[in-house]
């Protein structure tokens, strides 16, 4: 039985690439029913076993084992998450930003954050500014996290967030109109994304990636382009795990007097202690609060 992988996911239908095949072009396949039955469903980035009918179309037969799994976006077997954010227009969302990267942590993925849109720099300092961006990259890089600063209008870090790709399969990921569609656009000549300029009244773009979908770079990596999106929910993560998704915690919490400690009136609580001493940043522990509200909220509700 043949195998490949999905390169999309569109209206029903799973485009898989074969793998012992040169040829660029997929084979579109519906998903067997016994998939439904078992309560799954195959995702973008799958290995699968699949065989062809007689209309020259296939069905998915098989999906093999994972090495990761993401809920939102829809994808599978990535090993790196390119977080897109926009330095301004939108305005870069370090709440969303965290949230982003809790996710990627729970996941046990790498990551990689992208500040897009080095072009408006200048001129939005010039009308009060957005947040200051080397206090923002000093303080994810301390934690641990490499940033790049890019700009697709003038191609500016486009070969270094290339060369974070090569041989990897990765995922872009980040709200609406951040450019996630002009930075693919500059690193593979041809690709012509569509692309859109974001609402300045909604302060967010219009979703012009509707879809996941693979796309393969010259230097051996494979990325899926996701839509945006500007909300996350805590589909995964427990009030128990979310402080292990906090690099910068996991020294002080091992030192906490209760074993599962929630770092949030404890005794004895070090995390608590460091973040008063300001040996964690105050924007990363109020966001960690906010999500561990979050969380018991909707643990309440369900």
């Amino acid at each position: 039985m043949p195998t490949g992988f999905i390169v999309k996911a569109l209206s029903g239908y799973y485009y898989v690439l074969p793998e012992d095949s040169q040829s660029a072009e997929s084979i579109q396949c519906r998903a067997r029913g016994i998939f439904k039955k078992r309560g799954i469903s195959p995702l973008v980035g799958d290995r699968v076993i699949y065989q062809l009918t007689e209309n020259g179309e296939g069905t998915v037969d098989e999906i093999l084992p994972r090495t990761s799994e993401l809920v939102r976006p829809p994808v599978a077997n990535v090993d790196l998450v390119v977080l897109v954010f926009s330095v301004d227009e939108p305005a870069l969302n370090l709440p969303l930003l965290d949230k982003f990267l809790v996710h990627t942590e729970s996941a046990g993925l790498d990551a990689l954050i992208c500040l897009t849109k080095h072009d408006l720099l200048a001129d939005s300092r010039e009308h009060g500014g957005p947040l200051e961006l080397e206090s923002v990259i000093k303080l994810y890089e301390s934690i641990g996290y490499t940033i790049l600063v890019t700009s697709a209008k003038e191609g500016v870090g486009v070969d270094k967030v290339m060369d974070q790709l090569s041989g990897r399969i990765s995922v872009f990921a980040g709200q609406s109109g951040v450019g996630k569609s002009s930075l693919l656009n500059a690193m593979v000549p041809g690709l012509q994304l569509e692309t859109n300029q974001i609402s300045l009244k909604l302060g967010r773009g219009k979703h012009t990636t509707r879809h996941v979908e693979l796309i393969r770079l010259q230097n051996g990596g494979i990325v899926a382009d996701t839509p945006g999106f500007s909300q996350l929910d805590f589909l995964q993560v427990d009030a128990e795990g979310l402080g292990g998704c906090f690099r910068e915690f996991a020294p002080f919490a091992a030192e906490c007097r209760f074993r599962g400690c929630l770092h949030l009136h404890e005794p004895g609580c070090k995390v608590q202690e460091a973040a008063d001493a300001g040996l964690i940043a105050a924007t990363r522990y109020e966001n960690y609060l906010q999500f561990l509200g979050e969380i018991r909220d909707k643990k309440r509700r369900y």
